[in-house]
């Protein structure tokens, strides 16, 4: 049985993507013979190095501890509930987001809660039933919570942007400018004790930075007085498998943090 050609691109295209993802900016491959065909089984096991590579490299990292005297500095709402607040701005046409969108997406969970989670933007089924997180990467984040033992009830779900963009691409940087305003007022109605930013770009709105996410996980960061943990988007997660067992990790430092807090 002879091998049948194939293209190491493709092969390799999820792995390298998980590297951008993560802020490598360049890595060192094997040779390729030069007539461009390479055996199934090479392929493979430069694919799985590259992302065992990735996995150690993290895992070699050392988790930086919050001071157990934080405690949180958000000011004071302009608006007294989220009933309020949503009611407020639920018509939003500041952008042109607001002709597109199906539903405004505002957010889910307990007004009180002491864990708020925070993504980008809905996605085509959020913006279906104006709900956040309710797609597949919503019922992967469910599973999640479920894992260390917490319930949407218990926590509170939102994103930076309330409409969703075109074809989920990314949010511009227009977009966020005028949608942010709304996310801070919800954090400072809400009050919580700790944020999870979920994946890279709310990460980066949340802290006013472009450093790549492989490089703001495993440390404490804080919003407005209110540490602040991140990783991965769940959608990241149906891309990517390997970043599962981090994503474990992370969950465990972040309800060991919020079980002290409690």
């Amino acid at each position: 049985m002879t091998d049948k050609p194939i293209n190491i691109h493709q092969m390799l295209k999820q792995a390298l993507a998980a590297q951008m993802e993560m802020g490598v900016s360049e890595m060192v491959l094997p040779a390729l013979e030069p007539v461009g065909i390479v055996p199934q089984l090479e392929a493979n096991a430069i694919a799985e190095q590259i992302i065992q590579n990735q996995e150690i490299s993290m895992a070699a990292k050392k988790y930086e501890k919050v001071s157990q005297s934080v405690i949180p500095l958000v000011q004071e709402a302009s608006y007294g509930s989220t009933e309020e607040h949503y009611q407020a701005i639920h018509d939003c046409q500041k952008c042109p987001l607001g002709s597109t969108r199906t539903n405004f997406v505002y957010g889910v969970g307990n007004p009180q809660a002491d864990l708020m989670f925070i993504g980008e933007a809905p996605g085509a089924e959020e913006d279906r039933q104006g709900k956040p997180f309710v797609g597949r990467a919503g019922k992967l984040l469910d599973q999640i919570l479920a894992a260390i033992e917490l319930t949407r009830d218990e926590v509170y779900i939102c994103n930076i942007l309330k409409c969703r963009p075109p074809g989920n691409r990314d949010p511009q940087p227009d977009e966020m400018a005028q949608c942010f305003p709304y996310l801070r007022e919800q954090v400072r109605i809400i009050r919580p004790k700790l944020i999870c930013a979920l994946g890279r770009i709310a990460a980066q709105a949340l802290l006013q930075t472009g450093t790549p996410l492989g490089k703001l996980r495993n440390s404490w960061h804080e919003y407005e007085g209110v540490p602040l943990w991140v990783t991965y988007h769940p959608a990241a997660l149906l891309r990517f498998q390997a970043y599962k067992r981090d994503t474990w990790e992370d969950m465990k430092i972040l309800k060991a943090r919020y079980d002290e807090l409690k």
